[in-house]
């Protein structure tokens, strides 16, 4: 089976021909999503010469299947969940708000970690939210949701290579969506990756410094 990405930094690059008519413009900024999204934003933010930031999310997975996942947090306090799903798959109220509190510890460590403190004004930006890929979209979801509640002007949901389900289901959410590649069938995100090899915290770190963040400038 081809795949078409040899990893993130490649997928980015790709990403960003996709993406041109956002070159340079004013008002206009990528977002990464941690960690792997980060790696493609740093692409598509170099090649189009706009600034780069970092958006925090967690998947909620569901419990006993942790990598099925069932909504997601957003930085800001924004939380989706499917209810229903965990209903039907036997997950009680108490034990899904136990994974909803971890996830939100692990949120909370990395917005210290990524953002050593910095604001993150958005208002009335053109947002260029990335990721390596849609799955169920999830996480994506959160952030739109969350985005929406900073008074953004426009979000613009990019990512490489998503499901044809996840790809479709932003045209209602977000003001447009980019998915380079939609594969039939789909299977997972990393499949289209060759080098699908996790992203680490220190990564993320100097990726946002790399790109001349004001916490590198102090």
């Amino acid at each position: 089976m081809e795949r078409p990405f040899l990893d993130r930094r490649e997928a980015g690059r790709i990403l960003a021909e996709r993406l041109k008519k956002y070159a340079g413009m004013k008002d206009a900024m990528v977002l990464g999503l941690p960690r792997g999204g980060v790696v493609v934003a740093y692409e598509v933010a170099e090649t189009l010469g706009l600034p780069l930031d970092v958006f925090v999310v967690r998947k909620i997975g569901l419990p006993g299947q942790e990598e099925f996942a069932i909504g997601a947090l957003a930085s800001g306090g924004t939380c989706v969940v499917d209810e229903v799903t965990a209903r039907l798959a036997g997950v009680s109220t108490e034990r899904l708000e136990r994974v909803v509190q971890n996830e939100l510890k692990e949120l909370c460590r990395r917005e210290r970690l990524y953002r050593e403190g910095r604001p993150l004004d958005l208002a009335d930006k053109i947002v260029l939210v990335v990721d390596d890929g849609l799955a169920t979209g999830s996480t994506m979801q959160a952030a739109v949701v969350a985005l929406k509640k900073r008074g953004v002007r426009k979000i613009v949901v990019a990512v490489p290579v998503g499901s044809e389900e996840a790809c479709s289901s932003f045209k209602d959410e977000a003001d447009e969506t980019i998915c380079a590649v939609i594969p039939k069938p789909f299977y997972a995100v990393g499949v289209w990756y060759d080098d699908f090899r996790q992203t680490t915290d220190e990564e993320v770190r100097s990726l946002l410094h790399r790109a001349h963040l004001p916490t590198e400038k102090a």
